[in-house]
């Protein structure tokens, strides 16, 4: 009898249904869901708009190759770009975040003609091949992964550009807040200072937004709020809420040509009717000022409770840091507030909930928050 491959820690708990931010288990157990399945449910669990889309799109064709017309591309290319304030750069369209960087670092070698890649500290790109000799994590790292061509800076560190970004670097590539690495947001100098020495040395600047785009942090991209343009942009997680679609959006600079990148999946008709239904959810129910305004509110409610060591990120992207383990911690609010939430690294709380997320779910999240306090008597910090 064939089982899975046990790769992944699983919860006693199968959720059957989900709407909004809940989820609800076999035994009809409700959860508040403030994870989204690491950041990918962008506009709320089974959003009636997003099903009819699907539903609708299933009913006339799934999937055809990249070898006829699908101008749900084009559809998609565009809302993308206009929404994203991008409107002159071209979609590639994958699978998954790891593709996405796969396809950026190999169209910035095309580009540059070199090898040399630039990465930082704490960073995460992807589990393949190319985009896990960019992780910073060694132990996810195989000796069939080469990664001789990779140099890993220090994050956040203006200073370290000079000397580590030269004329023989291809790309570099930067999350422009660090989910897995915990929730550590790129400075607007640090950024500044990448575009300006990509542009000295003619590296190409590859900004993933697999995790921190699509509007998490209150703008379309977290790097702009720091006013830089990259090269590349990376994306997947929020870009089909749920369905496998990923993306790099590519300045003008670059020149296609048949057979450059391709794929047998990316971009098909439900992947795009996907995509197409979340744009069109996040502009019309201005889900990215939704995330701007909860996202205060939680910073701003998670301050007045205090307890913990440092509280990171922007918009709904949040890392909580402790003095001690994370892990019991997040296990009161899973079994005993039914909350989902996540984790990056040992003592970090990671929350990554729907742009949807109403205040009445934030108080319930802070609510529990501030008994998981008390349970673990860690004193509360006096009003800033």
């Amino acid at each position: 009898m064939s089982h899975l491959f046990e790769v992944y820690p699983l919860y006693d708990i199968e959720p059957v249904k989900a709407h909004g931010s809940y989820l609800w288990d076999k035994n009809g157990v409700e959860y508040l869901d403030l994870y989204g399945g690491h950041a990918v449910i962008s506009v709320g669990h089974c959003h009636p708009d997003y099903v009819a889309r699907l539903t609708q799109q299933l009913s006339a064709i799934s999937f055809y190759s990249n070898s006829v017309q699908i101008p749900l591309q084009e559809e998609l290319a565009q809302k993308l770009g206009k929404l994203s304030g991008y409107p002159d750069y071209k979609l590639f369209l994958c699978n998954s975040g790891a593709e996405a960087n796969e396809n950026a670092l190999k169209l910035a070698s095309f580009h540059t003609g070199r090898t040399k890649v630039v990465s930082f500290t704490k960073s995460f790109h992807g589990r393949t091949a190319g985009a896990v000799a960019v992780t910073d994590n060694p132990s996810i790292v195989a000796p069939v992964n080469y990664k001789e061509h990779v140099h890993f800076l220090p994050f956040n560190d203006v200073e370290a550009l000079e000397t580590g970004i030269t004329d023989e670097v291809a790309a570099v590539i930067v999350e422009g807040i660090q989910g897995v690495g915990g929730i550590q947001v790129c400075t607007t100098e640090f950024l500044q200072a990448l575009r300006r020495r990509c542009d000295e040395t003619g590296a190409v600047l590859i900004l993933d937004s697999v995790q921190c785009g699509y509007g998490r942090t209150g703008k379309f991209f977290s790097h702009q709020f720091s006013g830089i343009a990259p090269d590349m942009m990376t994306m997947a997680k929020g870009m089909g809420n749920g369905f496998p679609i990923a993306g790099v959006l590519i300045s003008p600079k670059f020149k296609a040509s048949f057979g450059l990148l391709g794929t047998t999946f990316g971009g098909n008709h439900l992947a795009c009717s996907a995509g197409i239904a979340v744009l069109d959810i996040i502009k019309n129910e201005g889900l990215i000022e939704n995330a701007a305004k909860m996202g205060d509110y939680l910073f701003e409610g998670i301050r007045k409770l205090g307890g913990y060591k440092d509280l990171r990120g922007r918009g709904l992207m949040i890392g909580i840091e402790f003095e001690f383990p994370v892990k019991e911690f997040r296990n009161k609010l899973l079994f005993e507030h039914k909350i989902f939430t996540g984790v990056a690294g040992a003592h970090t709380l990671r929350l990554l909930p729907s742009l949807a997320l109403s205040q009445k779910e934030a108080d319930l999240f802070l609510a529990a928050y501030a008994d998981c306090l008390k349970a673990f008597h860690q004193p509360a910090l006096k009003e800033a």
